[in-house]
């Protein structure tokens, strides 16, 4: 379950890089409902806020990363951005983008893990995230999918104090692992992570990668928004028992995105 009160080690913000600020403006409104909220003037701007119902859910930014591909960045909140740097590199990680400022709003830094998965830190100033979680067109989830689920759980155990549990998935479907922030009950977990032969990693070449959930009230119908708008389904519709309806999705960009449907709403 992902909170507003964003404890150290919870999703706190997510933003995607795109290489058309418009048109995953247009694709994100018509999916899940969001309104784009332009930082500048003019709609090719180079980036904005996503709301729903007048709260920020996510950022939306122009991608000037030369040879990256179009993809959700999901934000980790820490205490100290510089300690969590150092954590970083001590577990094997890189540092992307070293800590910096973001005037009064916060500090914020950017790594991949030793396998290559990108994740990023935030440290709150006056803004502690975004406003709006575990509703329909919200983050619900953050997800791994990674080639070496041992190692990621060493690494992301020592930077960010995860707590981890794993379940066999049915129908021999391997073993999915559970996070939860350090010192929280389970029923505070906010993500997993799974472990996949390293040639289905096909969006990365192989390097693990993150995705967010967000919820929906019909995961058929958001699924139809997808694919009349652009985007396609890599897996599903199909029902996870006990979790709900969803679908794994890219946008017209190729960035990768859960819809879900949970269980008994």
């Amino acid at each position: 379950m992902i909170t507003t009160d964003f404890p150290p080690g919870s999703p706190c913000w997510l933003d995607l890089g795109t290489p058309d600020v418009p048109a995953a403006a247009a694709f994100y409104g018509a999916v899940l409902g969001w309104d784009y909220e332009s930082m500048g003037e003019g709609e090719d701007t180079e980036g904005g806020m996503f709301r729903k119902d007048g709260k920020i859910v996510a950022g939306l930014g122009k991608l000037t990363e030369e040879g990256a591909r179009s993809a959700w960045m999901i934000y980790y909140g820490v205490t100290d951005a510089d300690a969590t740097t150092e954590a970083v590199e001590r577990a094997g990680g890189t540092v992307r983008v070293a800590p910096r400022d973001l005037g009064q709003w916060g500090r914020m830094a950017q790594y991949s893990d030793p396998l290559g998965g990108q994740f990023a830190v935030w440290q709150p100033g006056e803004t502690k995230g975004v406003e709006l979680v575990e509703e329909p067109g919200a983050l619900t989830w953050t997800e791994l999918y990674t080639s070496d689920a041992q190692a990621a759980k060493e690494f992301y155990g020592t930077v960010l104090d995860w707590r981890f549990s794993d379940m066999e998935l049915p129908g021999g479907g391997g073993v999915y692992t559970l996070i939860t922030p350090a010192g929280l009950p389970e029923e505070r977990m906010h993500g997993g992570l799974m472990e996949l032969p390293a040639e289905d990693l096909a969006l990365t070449d192989g390097q693990p990668y993150w995705h967010p959930v967000f919820a929906v009230t019909d995961c058929d119908d958001a699924v139809a928004q997808v694919t009349a708008n652009g985007g396609s389904v890599q897996m599903g519709p199909e029902d996870a028992e006990g979790v709900g309806r969803l679908a794994v999705c890219l946008d017209p960009a190729r960035a990768d995105f859960v819809v879900l449907a949970p269980a008994g709403e």
